[in-house]
């Protein structure tokens, strides 16, 4: 029976087989191994594209409904209420089911196998405070596999996933993965004794790279957009600071879809009148009228990715496509000591809480594995050095790392991923 490794992401989603005693990876895209997590209905066309043509035809300026970060609604009420989805009226759970389905039919077409079964990885804690929406995510998940076409789907933790596909470490020695993703960071200590990897403890938090968009944008980009400015009250004297609701929305990569309602549009139009600095409720205007908030995230993560050259201490967000001239600053310094502090405080306690579930101190971390595109981060390899001074620090196939592991135990037996001896 033909098993499909999926590491189904927030950001990037890979998928992969045993082939000849090594793990190969589908191309899921044209010459790629990776696809971005993300699906455009076409208004026009009345097609559904993912990937890459996804984010090409947002770009592009194509008529239609964007989405991202899909994975982040897993276990929320937002997943199942039925609505109006550019040219048809469905479900999230529902467009997760043919995002799964489409890695299936790629799959099988690349390998010429059924795959009627899927390991698939997951955080492991989709939500850090909510024990019932943590367990509703993998019941949603599950669900949405189902109903892409598979008829059984196992899952497993994604950081135990890269621990099996990561190096060699000695005998008696400790390994630490580090895994930050797109919407979790997730963490597993393992140990290795010949063929057989160990796990001793895994732990989670929901931190992860859009939470550091999020944040970005939240400090450097919605002051531009008039959050925190001031508007003059309707009637009579006095006045009131702009509700945050609709700036927290605009940063967040799964509510940018909802955001673009009858109701919020004729807010900054009143705030584009009321406003104390109309001019920044003006763009707040034009970004809803032109529904420009994915652009936005886009051009705020490109700034991240930038920032984070070992030889630039700045960069500017180009918000050029709201109005000319239009950029962001963003420091290096603002970014690791103040706009992302709270993400690498979580992430570093997470960490602990790691070590604390071992009852073992961090001197016995002799390596760390950096998994995930997120923990390419200074911010996140800073938080881990100071944590484990000692350790070797190594970096994994980022981007694949999972796949390769999910790969892996795929070809083994199930019993094996229960008894986490892998």
């Amino acid at each position: 029976m033909a098993v499909l490794g999926i590491d189904f992401g927030t950001s990037n989603t890979a998928a992969g087989i045993m082939a000849a005693g090594r793990p190969h990876l589908i191309a899921v895209e044209q010459g790629r191994t990776t696809l971005p997590t993300s699906v455009f209905f076409d208004y026009d066309r009345k097609v559904t594209t993912y990937g890459s043509v996804a984010n090409a035809a947002l770009i592009e300026g194509r008529e239609g409904r964007f989405m991202r970060a899909l994975k982040s609604v897993l276990g929320t009420p937002l997943l199942r209420e039925r609505r109006q989805i550019a040219y048809e009226r469905m479900t999230l759970l529902e467009v997760v089911a043919r995002f799964l389905q489409m890695i299936r039919e790629r799959a099988e077409a690349e390998t010429g196998q059924n795959f009627e079964v899927a390991l698939s990885g997951r955080p492991v804690r989709f939500h850090s405070i909510d024990p019932a929406r943590n367990a509703q995510a993998e019941i949603d998940l599950r669900e949405a596999y189902l109903l892409a076409g598979y008829k059984d789907v196992a899952f497993m933790y994604e950081p135990e996933a890269a621990a099996l596909a990561s190096g060699p470490i000695d005998r008696g020695e400790l390994g630490l993965i580090v895994d930050i993703g797109g919407g979790t960071s997730d963490f597993s200590i393992f140990e290795r004794d010949g063929e057989t990897t160990r796990i001793i403890a895994s732990h989670g938090v929901r931190v992860g790279g859009t939470d550091f968009d999020r944040a970005i944008s939240i400090a450097q980009v919605m002051p531009l957009l008039g959050r925190g400015a001031e508007v003059r009250n309707a009637m009579g004297q006095g006045r009131h600071t702009a509700p945050n609701a609709i700036f927290n929305d605009l940063a967040t990569w799964q509510k940018i879809p909802f955001v673009y309602t009858p109701e919020n549009r004729r807010m900054a139009t009143d705030f584009a009148k009321l406003g104390v600095d109309p001019a920044l409720f003006a763009r707040l205007k034009s970004v809803l009228e032109m529904e420009l908030g994915h652009d936005m995230a886009f051009a705020v993560e490109a700034g991240k990715i930038q920032l984070n050259q070992l030889d630039r201490t700045d960069v500017g967000i180009d918000l050029r496509v709201i109005e000319p001239a239009l950029w962001a600053r963003l420091t290096k310094e603002a970014m690791e000591e103040n706009v992302l502090a709270d993400q690498a405080t979580q992430i570093r306690t997470c960490a602990r809480e790691t070590l604390a579930m071992a009852d073992i101190g961090p001197d016995r971390i002799s390596t760390i594995i950096f998994v995930g595109g997120s923990s390419l981060l200074t911010v996140v390899e800073d938080a881990m050095t100071a944590l484990f001074p000692q350790a070797v620090r190594e970096r994994a196939e980022a981007f694949t790392a999972v796949a390769d592991g999910l790969a892996i135990a795929a070809s083994r037996d199930l019993p094996l991923w229960a008894d986490r001896r892998i």
